[in-house]
């Protein structure tokens, strides 16, 4: 989304860099298991580079199926920028090395000096897993900018890709 020389696009590389699974013995996305993550990633908004940080937290209310939460603040632009993102996810999770996810999401970023934007969207990806306590997942997002004023923004949504690399215990 760009606002003349204003850009919220978030063209940005998602990589989380750290996530702890605290997952029962059954496996880190059967019901029950929780995780923790920190986000670190790069974004490009109103003509501004900045770097991402944040931490998430989620939880599996059935096999698969994660409700999450993530906040991040972006760092480095004249404008602050936080945003808040409740989630869902299904990672397709049968006993091989390449689990496919799903995934859908809102989100509520606060910018400093401009009005609050919201934002939801769809992620599809794949979880390689490597060994018992470790994965790699890469995947596509596209997000819609919900209250995006046509007249003043050059794109209304994005497609980015997300990377994630865990660590489990």
């Amino acid at each position: 989304m760009k606002l003349n020389s204003v850009c919220i696009k978030q063209a940005m590389l998602f990589l989380s860099l750290l996530t702890l699974s605290l997952s029962n013995v059954a496996g880190p996305f059967s019901v029950g298991s929780k995780s923790l993550g920190v986000v670190v990633g790069s974004g490009r908004a109103f003509d501004d580079n900045y770097t991402i940080i944040g931490a998430g937290f989620g939880y599996h209310v059935v096999d698969g199926l994660q409700l999450n939460i993530q906040a991040q603040t972006w760092l480095g632009g004249d404008r602050d920028i936080d945003k808040i993102t409740p989630g869902v996810q299904y990672v397709f999770s049968r006993e091989q090395k390449f689990k496919p996810y799903l995934g859908a999401f809102y989100t509520r970023s606060y910018i400093e000096n401009f009005d609050d934007q919201n934002s939801a969207g769809l992620r599809a990806g794949a979880i390689f897993s490597t060994s018992s306590n470790f994965y790699v997942g890469f995947g596509i997002v596209y997000e819609d900018y919900l209250d995006c004023d046509e007249n003043r923004f050059v794109d209304c949504d994005d497609t980015y890709t997300e990377l994630s690399i865990a660590f489990l215990l």
